[in-house]
C-alpha cells in the first residue's frame, strides 16, 4: 500500500507543511507517522535523522526559540495530544528570507507536520490544555552549542496566538538574546544531516 503525503509549502519554501494520508474506519485511524522514501521525495534532499525528541508542556508555555551553532539541526515537528503554535525563524546568514518566520498550528486532530530544516531557530507555544510535542532531529543535542532567541523580539515580530497573556518561559528562554546580538549559522553549516541518495 502506497501511502501518500500531502505537501504545502509555506511563505518560506524550505518549511514545508507535511500532512500524511490518514486511514479511519470505526476502529479509530492508521497513518505513517514517518516514511524516509516518502519524506526524501517530499523535501528534495536526503537527510538522516538521528535523534527523537518528545515534551509534554501545559497550557500558555512557550518553548524557544531553540538552535544550535554547530551540530545544526533539522526538525521534522508533530504533535499527539493537543495543539501548539509551531514557529521556525531562517537565521541563515545570506538567506533571501534571514529573519523571516512562519507559524502553524499543529494538533493531535489535524497531524500535520511541519519540516524545518537546518538553519532555523524553533519554539512553540501551547494551545491547549496539554500537548505532547514529538520531533526528529538531523543531528544531536549539543549543549556546548545550544543558542535562543527572544521569543518577542521585535525585529522578529512574531505573531503568537498569546491573547495578551505572558507565556510561561523557562529561565533561560527569559533572558535569550535578540536576533541582531545572535551568534548565526552559516549556509554552508546547513548540510549536516544530509547524506547520499
Amino acid at each position: 500500500m502506497k501511502i501518500m503525503l500531502k505537501i504545502t509549502p509555506t511563505k518560506i519554501p524550505d518549511v514545508l507543511v507535511i500532512e500524511p494520508k490518514v486511514f479511519r474506519d470505526e476502529r479509530g485511524f492508521f497513518l505513517e507517522s514517518f516514511n524516509q522514501r516518502a519524506f526524501d521525495e517530499a523535501v528534495g534532499t536526503h537527510y538522516t535523522f538521528v535523534q527523537d525528541n518528545h515534551s509534554s508542556s501545559t497550557t500558555n508555555i512557550l518553548r524557544g526559540l531553540h538552535y544550535q551553532v554547530k551540530n545544526v539541526q533539522g526538525k521534522l515537528v508533530r504533535v499527539s495530544v493537543g495543539s501548539i503554535y509551531d514557529v521556525a525563524v531562517d537565521i541563515r546568514v545570506g538567506s533571501p528570507t534571514f529573519g523571516q518566520s512562519v507559524g502553524k498550528v499543529l494538533s493531535a486532530e489535524n497531524k500535520k507536520q511541519l519540516w524545518i530544516p537546518p538553519g532555523f531557530a524553533h519554539g512553540f507555544y501551547v494551545l491547549s490544555e496539554v500537548a505532547d510535542v514529538l520531533y526528529k532531529a538531523t543531528d544531536f543535542y549539543s549543549q556546548a552549542h545550544e543558542r535562543s532567541l527572544l521569543w518577542n523580539d521585535p525585529d522578529l515580530n512574531i505573531q503568537w496566538p498569546t491573547a495578551g497573556q505572558q507565556p510561561i518561559l523557562s529561565a533561560k528562554d527569559a533572558a535569550a538574546g535578540s536576533l541582531k546580538s545572535a551568534d548565526l549559522i552559516e549556509v554552508a553549516d546547513c548540510s549536516v544531516g544530509v547524506r547520499e541518495a
